[in-house]
């Protein structure tokens, strides 16, 4: 039926689905004789083993989603991803969603796939509205598609950088919607920005008649950002959306979803790809959700909605504790952030040299964001880099609960970062008492002359 099954299935299920898919394809024949160029032709039996057999890729040269006929059981496996990957898209609450396929490639190169599509509808258009998220790879796709981004700076509203509306429509009259390929926006990242005014920037994009293509990397995990997209594409235009695979279904890295709600536009998208395709991402997606069934994905999700509420109350416990406070940051599902204004205060290289120490205490993930940074990527300089914003009011440190991420991990991080927290106070203090002896010796000196 082509849908995920509700019970996930063993191992040995899986392979043996997997080894008669491969002995579609003609490179598996017993009989073949291959005369052309790419013919599946493998040296190495453990580079064989590790891709199931199944070699020849997917799509063909004019069309990525295309059937290969001397490749049945890959493209059986492709068609096969897309469809579980489309149910498992709808599970999560995008349920108008029409088509969707798996690109071999991460999230920035696939949002640079969607904005060339959009160049062939809109050939006079040169520029990209852009809400501005500090996260290079979704800015650099929109600067190696050829396109001039427009920046919109954020609105903080109470702790949240949020999406500014005004500047979004008055720059589309400033420059002409004719000129304006998209919107770009964005739904999961760091705190204190919070997903973009989704809704709102649809119904914008429907007025002017723009499209707009939103950056899901890793939303898929979140009800929340994923009735953000549904109800952007209910009341106003959202062209397509896109998806890591690794961030939301743990599978290593280089594969991403295309979705979207115009079943001939994702198309458009896919036989924009040139030539064929890895496989791989399709294959280790696949078997993830056919181990997973749709009760055992449903199940992640729920522990991670239950470890983001864990993780906020005992940060912020952290956060007092430390004369710090959890920024309040109610719109965002996935990250949270701390302050830092005492380390900020006490010393200009503190807040980095946290980032360090966590680091070296094999704590991955946790970002630490220090006031006033400034960086320059493809000759676009922005000030307060990965603040998202120009003059964030406070340093601060950023944890996310991710789909997979447990108790341990949190109460292993919490109790590391207490113990950095604590070296830096115990410095502190040394500093200062050091600094009075210092200044009650100068004084001394000063009267006996």
């Amino acid at each position: 039926k082509g849908k995920c099954p509700e019970d996930g299935w063993d191992e040995s299920t899986i392979e043996l689905f997997l080894h008669e898919l491969a002995i579609m394809d003609s490179n598996n024949f017993l009989g073949n004789c291959g005369v052309g160029e790419r013919e599946g032709r493998v040296v190495s039996g453990l580079v064989a083993r590790r891709h199931y057999r199944l070699i020849h890729g997917i799509g063909r040269s004019g069309d990525i989603s295309a059937v290969q006929p001397k490749a049945a059981g890959s493209s059986l496996l492709n068609k096969l991803t897309n469809s579980v990957v489309l149910d498992i898209i709808k599970l999560a609450g995008v349920r108008s969603v029409a088509n969707c396929f798996v690109v071999p490639m991460a999230t920035g190169m696939s949002l640079t796939l969607c904005f060339l599509t959009l160049r062939h509808k809109r050939p006079k258009a040169k520029y990209i509205i852009w809400p501005r998220i500090d996260q290079k790879s979704c800015f650099k796709s929109m600067i190696t598609a050829g396109f001039e981004p427009v920046v919109i700076e954020n609105v903080l509203e109470g702790d949240e950088l949020r999406t500014d509306l005004e500047a979004v429509e008055a720059k589309i009259k400033g420059l002409g919607a004719e000129n304006v390929l998209c919107v770009h926006s964005t739904t999961s990242c760091f705190a204190p920005r919070v997903p973009d005014k989704l809704e709102e920037l649809a119904v914008i994009c429907a007025n002017y008649d723009i499209p707009h293509i939103v950056n899901n990397a890793y939303g898929v995990q979140s009800s929340k950002c994923m009735h953000l997209i549904q109800q952007g594409a209910r009341v106003g235009r959202i062209d397509a959306f896109v998806q890591s695979l690794d961030k939301n279904f743990m599978v290593p890295v280089g594969g991403a979803i295309i979705a979207g709600f115009n079943e001939s536009f994702i198309q458009e998208i896919s036989k924009m790809y040139p030539g064929r395709a890895s496989a791989s991402p399709s294959l280790d997606v696949l078997i993830t959700l056919l181990s997973l069934g749709t009760s055992g994905y449903k199940k992640l999700l729920k522990e991670r909605k239950e470890m983001f509420s864990y993780l906020s109350s005992e940060l912020k416990k952290l956060a007092d504790s430390h004369n710090e406070r959890l920024l309040d940051t109610p719109h965002n599902p996935i990250s949270l952030a701390m302050s830092l204004k005492n380390l900020d205060e006490s010393n200009d290289a503190a807040v980095t040299q946290l980032g360090s120490m966590l680091f070296t205490r094999q704590v991955s993930g946790a970002r630490v964001v220090p006031c006033g940074s400034v960086q320059t990527v493809n000759n676009y300089t922005f000030k307060g880099f990965m603040s998202h914003s120009n003059d964030y009011p406070c340093a601060y440190l950023n944890a996310a609960s991710a789909i997979g991420i447990k108790k341990q991990d949190v109460d292993v991080f919490l109790k590391r970062l207490d113990k950095c927290l604590k070296t830096f106070r115990k410095e502190a203090k040394q500093e200062k008492s050091i600094n009075e002896i210092s200044d009650s010796n100068a004084a001394t000196e000063q009267l006996e002359d």
